[in-house]
């Protein structure tokens, strides 16, 4: 069994850089670390990007970030005609902080657009310009003006975001933190992380593993682009950075 990864990111997701050790390279060339700063592609938010670097000072691209067997098994995918780094190496990975960055502005986007749309939620993708979630929603009332005007407004209150761990046993008693409707947590682990905004998840607590920013005020002005008719009642609702176009 291969040994797992200690993923720095799920305690802070300021960290931009690690010291780490190589414990192995899988049969695709993917590198195995003993403790990583890198995000790997999971629940709707990509995969991290960044470098290694070796002892002698050659750099390794890592073109993104997966997992293995399990989310404890975090594989970094090199780019094309990298060379390998030797097991039992010890390296400094770094990841594309501003890309990160990004993605972190918009997952915290996408937790507050559940809460303005309390629908359950049927899809979900982070991206670096635009995301998207899907919801079952029956109100046509909810235009990409009001929504953008709420998202705004939450974003203005500067509220905190923050994780904390729970049972699986919290979680069975409290089965409204799940707003998926077809995706539940992983459970089994014992514990389950969740994502809250503002003072103690006053304003939306859900189980998530991806990389957020500190306050909702880091989101900046964000807006939904389009709405998209996906079914009966299902809407896609794309967000974008800056103010609502005029």
């Amino acid at each position: 069994m291969t040994e797992g990864t200690g993923a720095l990111f799920r305690e802070d997701a300021y960290l931009q850089e690690t010291e780490a050790r190589v414990i192995g390279v899988n049969e695709r060339g993917g590198i195995l670390l003993d403790r990583t700063v890198f995000y790997a592609t999971s629940g709707g938010q990509p995969g991290d990007t960044g470098y290694i670097v070796r002892p002698d000072g050659g750099r390794i691209a890592i073109a993104t970030t997966v997992t293995g067997e399990t989310k404890d098994e975090i594989i970094h995918v090199p780019a094309p005609d990298q060379s390998l780094p030797e097991p039992g190496e010890m390296v400094r990975v770094v990841i594309d902080w501003p890309r990160r960055l990004q993605l972190m502005r918009m997952h915290t986007a996408c937790h507050l657009l559940t809460v303005v749309c309390p629908f359950p939620i049927t899809g979900a993708a982070v991206g670096e310009a635009e995301s998207r979630v899907d919801f079952d929603i029956p109100d046509p009332s909810y235009t990409k003006e009001l929504v953008s005007e709420r998202l705004m407004q939450l974003i203005a209150a500067d509220h905190p975001v923050f994780t904390r761990w729970i049972t699986d046993e919290d979680l069975a008693a409290n089965p409204n933190l799940v707003k998926s409707k077809n995706v539940r947590p992983p459970s089994g682990t014992g514990r389950i992380r969740l994502v809250g905004i503002g003072e103690n998840g006053s304003v939306d607590s859900q189980p998530c593993g991806g990389t957020h920013v500190r306050s909702t005020a880091e989101v900046g002005a964000i807006h939904i682009g389009k709405i998209e008719k996906k079914g009966r009642e299902n809407r896609r609702f794309r967000i974008r950075f800056g103010p609502l176009p005029q």
